[in-house]
This record gives C-alpha cells, structure tokens and sequence, in this order.
C-alpha cells in the first residue's frame, strides 16, 4: 500500500468527498465482498484522505427495469455500519440512503444513536421514503402511502433524536411517550439527510434535514444536474421560512476510472485523467455542493488507490 499524507491542515479541498462501499452481490468488479473486504477498503479509503464512507440501503434489486432477467442481493447496512464504526477512526459514515419504511422509526432513532456512539459521532443518518416495490413485496413491508409513511416516520425520529423524547400516535406509526436513553455524543445534533426530488419531500427536508443528496449515480454525474434541483431545494427552504443557505447540500455521483462504454448510453460517468475528473468534481462545489458521494468503477481496492491522485490534486485548492 502506497504512503499517503492524511494531515488535513495541509488540504484546501473545496468539498467534502466520500466513497460508497459495495456490499452488494457482484459489487466488487464482478466478484461479491465479504466483510473482510469492506473493511479493507474501508480503512483504505480513510488512510488516504476519503472524507467519508457511506453504505446504501437494499436487500434485493431487480435488474428487469435493465432489461436482465436477474436479481441482486445486499448485505445488510446497519450490520455493517456498527462494524465500520468500530474499525474506522476519522471517516465519517452515512447510509444513501435508509428506507424508513424497512424498520420501525423509534427503532431506527435508537440505532442511530448507538451507531453514533460507537464511532465517537461520526455518524450521518441519511433516509429517505423507498422506491423498490419489489424488496418491499419481498420482505413483507406495506408500499402504500409511502410519503405519508415517511412523513410520520420522520417526526418520530426527528423528535427522538433532536429532543430525545417523542410521544407521537399517527395513521401508521405510535411511539407513545418514547425516550432515547442513554444518549448518544452528539445529542440533539445527529446530523439527517434526505435524498428527495420530489414536492412533499423537498417539504420535508427543508422542515427538517440538516442536508439534501441528489443522486447522480444512475444518470448523468455532471455538475450541469445541479441548478434546477438547486432551485427546487431553495424554492422549498423559502416555501418552509427557512433561509436556504442552511441546508447543506450533497450529490452523489459515479466515476468510471477506466472510461468504460455504456451500454445503455445515459450514465454518463465521470472519466478521464485525474486532473480532468479532479476539475469537474470541483465544479460541484461551484455549484454549491459542499458533500459528493463517489461510486467507483470498478469499485476494487486498486480503484480506491487510483483516485487518490484526483484527492491529491482537489488539496491543492
């Protein structure tokens, strides 16, 4: 492994930058990572500069909507991230993100809290309402109403973990008189994302999430996506009575360190040489994302090693 300088008193990195770990069937360049590879390429990451580590939040994923006749299998993410909380030491550690329709919302307040814990406060609660009706169907959770069902899980974990107490009886969730004891380090401070595009939910991030993603991985990963959601984020901070520059913003996008070809035609990854894709990633912070997420292509222990150099280049300011 190659010597790297983590000293961040040095860096005048322009934006945060995070790295996505595969913990999905297939997901590490067409071989399936185990634990012990995670956590290789966890502390990897995090002793070459990477911000912060971040998990997705499935358990199986249809490829039909691809045109495959297949299925794709996750490990689970809150298994995992209580394990990177305790064999990490600076990386931050979020979920793009956690569906609140997979677990109960005072439960999920309470994990969130001992994860938190665990890794000292470096814990980013990222949610969001779903959208795969075939792991819904195939777990036994309801797909109906799925924003009203946010909306009230949301309440419920916005209260537990701001206030540590919330005693909440709605349509589809109760958590009577509940109290988040004992607290985590950062009580009242744990910081929520929502990943959201659409009207009620931009509602609800701007009423209540410290941070907003757009997810870029499965379109075009450019800057140029960014102005109209801007827009949309800030048309719902003023629609809230919420000054917009208080909600930080994020992406999440993908960068394909080998130029593959598409065969689909429409990612549009990030690609080139590291200066090339160095200049694009600091046009996000242009365009007021202080937070990306990267999904790497392939997404190997050598891939991280490489992109090194493109966080080498966005320290120099």
């Amino acid at each position: 492994m190659a010597e790297h300088d983590t000293n961040q008193s040095n860096r005048r990195r322009p934006l945060k930058v995070g790295l996505i770990l595969p913990h999905w069937e297939a997901g590490m360049s067409g071989q399936t990572p185990g634990w012990s590879d995670i956590t290789e390429m966890a502390q990897l990451a995090e002793d070459i500069g990477f911000d912060s580590l971040w998990l997705v939040d499935h358990f199986l994923n249809p490829y039909k909507y691809r045109g495959e006749d297949k299925v794709q299998g996750f490990w689970d993410c809150w298994t995992i991230l209580p394990a990177l909380a305790a064999t990490t030491k600076h990386a931050e550690l979020g979920t793009l993100v956690t569906c609140t329709g997979f677990r109960n919302p005072a439960l999920m307040a309470k994990m969130a809290d001992t994860v938190d814990e665990i890794s000292g406060g470096r814990l980013i609660l990222g949610i969001g309402a779903g959208w795969n009706e075939y792991e819904y169907r195939a777990f036994g959770y309801p797909y109906d109403h799925r924003v009203s069902r946010f909306e009230e899980a949301l309440t419920i974990i916005h209260g537990l973990l701001h206030d540590g107490h919330v005693d909440f009886h709605g349509k589809y969730y109760e958590a009577a008189d509940c109290e988040l004891r004992p607290r985590g380090p950062r009580q009242g401070k744990l910081p929520v994302m929502i990943g959201s595009s659409g009207s009620r939910m931009l509602d609800l991030t701007a009423r209540y999430a410290d941070s907003w993603n757009r997810w870029l991985v499965y379109g075009r990963s450019h800057p140029d996506q960014i102005p109209a959601a801007r827009e949309k984020v800030d048309a719902a901070c003023v629609a809230a009575d919420r000054a917009p520059g208080t909600l930080e913003r994020t992406a999440s996008i993908q960068v394909d360190l080998k130029g593959t070809p598409d065969p689909q035609g429409d990612k549009q990854a990030l690609t080139g040489s590291a200066e090339q894709i160095a200049e694009t990633i600091r046009a996000f912070a242009g365009e007021g994302i202080s937070h990306i997420q990267i999904m790497l292509r392939p997404n190997t222990p050598q891939a991280i090693e490489q992109l090194s150099g493109v966080l080498e280049i966005l320290d120099r300011g």
